[in-house]
């Protein structure tokens, strides 16, 4: 019995090199599965679509405009003009009562001395930034996605060596009751490996509780649950183990810095945008239609036109262009010492996943002998309480033992993941 509970878990870590492929699979799966599936990104590829309408509203201010118009007014008195005496008195009026008018209008700005451009260029500033933000979401939801399914792959271990330890205090449990019956052992020792098998069937409880919880978040955020086949810790370690290397990458990779690159270039594009608020402007308009009101038939629609160039020269609106000015310089000084607040921090965490990832794989090793010798302690307790020379709180003991070495050793695996792939999103690595 005791070396069919060995192979089986032998097997569930010697299983690992099987499933890697497919387990990666998988996680790139859910990954790009949670980028369609989850309504937030939707919600960005619609600011993706006003940002490229916006363009498109601030290169429409540099096209000719044209409109129709109609107008008609009614007013009196009007002006009359009254000529001569008596019988021979001539008596018009200089302008209708009812005036009414028609008229196909036309203008265009031939110089607006870069106004439009800087409108557009912030317009582009701000697609730039609503794309990258689409890059920072997804790199948040990958890790957020990877970190469940890790999750899941540890609970479901955890849960394996539940099984493996419970069967083997099941099968400690039935020896037990054979030498009570021989009057080898006593009701307590019966007993006392009862109470244990309660004790890991409640852990099993708690885990197999935590690990529903998790695939329910799963489902949450993909619309997708993962495979009943056990995931395992092969995320690959990024081929950047210096912390200068990795922090270089992050600061040409990493959407984080590329979003605060963009919001220092939108700052840069309104400072360059407010800087045109006191500029001139130089237009042309044109007109034609039918109006009346000219004489000699006051109240004839004639035909018309009318063409014409206006310069506009702002001279005093209350410094509003050169507080504005000064606002833009203010929010591009604080973009720029926000980067390097983000310069230090990702300094601090990258350096913090690098320890992570040196100490637990040392640990590792470490955990491996001392799986291997827990193993064989729980073989010579088994034989020694079988041949009657050991005792029941020795062969749980030894269990023990092996338990907790196996979940040492799962618990660094884990840890030794989870900090590759912290490394791998810091970097900006793209493992979907």
């Amino acid at each position: 019995m005791i070396k069919r509970i060995f192979s089986i878990i032998g097997l569930l870590w010697i299983s690992q090199a099987a499933y890697s492929q497919e387990s990666t699979g998988e996680l790139k799966k859910l990954i790009n599965q949670s980028f369609s599936y989850f309504p937030q990104f939707k919600e960005l590829d619609q600011a993706v679509q006003i940002s490229e309408n916006q363009i498109d509203i601030a290169k429409s201010a540099g096209l000719p405009a044209i409109d129709a118009n109609g107008n008609y007014r009614y007013t009196n008195p009007v002006s009359e003009i009254n000529l001569g005496n008596g019988d021979q008195a001539l008596h018009f009026q200089i302008m209708p009562n009812n005036s009414y008018s028609t008229m196909l209008n036309a203008s265009y700005t031939l110089w607006d001395f870069g106004i439009v451009k800087a409108d557009v260029a912030r317009a582009k500033a701000g697609l730039r930034y609503a794309k990258t933000n689409i890059a920072y979401n997804q790199s948040q939801m990958a890790f957020q996605v990877a970190n469940l399914y890790y999750q899941i792959a540890y609970l479901k271990k955890a849960i394996a060596i539940q099984d493996s330890v419970i069967t083997f205090l099941l099968a400690n449990k039935r020896d037990t009751e054979i030498k009570l019956k021989n009057g080898d052992a006593i009701k307590y020792d019966v007993l006392s490996i009862q109470s244990g098998i309660d004790q890991e069937n409640n852990r099993k409880i708690d885990l197999q509780n935590s690990l529903d919880k998790q695939y329910a978040l799963m489902e949450y955020t993909s619309g997708m649950k993962v495979s009943t086949s056990p995931a395992d810790f092969n995320f690959p370690l990024i081929n950047k183990e210096n912390l200068e290397n990795v922090l270089a990458s992050a600061k040409d990779n990493n959407p984080e810095f590329l979003l605060l690159n963009d919001k220092i270039g939108m700052a840069e594009a309104e400072l360059a945008q407010s800087k045109t608020g006191g500029r001139p402007s130089l237009s042309v308009m044109a007109g034609t239609g039918y109006a009346n009101g000219y004489t000699p038939d006051i109240d004839k629609a004639r035909y018309t036109y009318n063409a014409g160039v206006t310069l506009n020269i702002p001279i005093y609106h209350g410094g509003r262009a050169k507080k504005q000015v000064t606002l833009s310089q203010s929010q591009v000084q604080q973009s720029k010492l926000a980067a390097e607040s983000l310069n230090n921090t990702y300094r601090k965490d990258i350096e913090q996943a690098l320890i992570d990832v040196k100490s637990n794989a040392s640990s590792l090793l470490n955990a491996n002998a001392q799986i291997k010798e827990a193993k064989e302690a729980q073989k010579l307790a088994q034989s020694r309480f079988r041949n009657g020379i050991g005792t029941n709180l020795e062969l749980t003991n030894a269990s023990t033992n092996v338990q907790r070495a196996l979940l040492r050793n799962l618990q660094y695996e884990y840890q030794l993941c989870m900090a590759r792939l912290t490394l791998a999103k810091l970097s900006g690595e793209k493992y979907w």
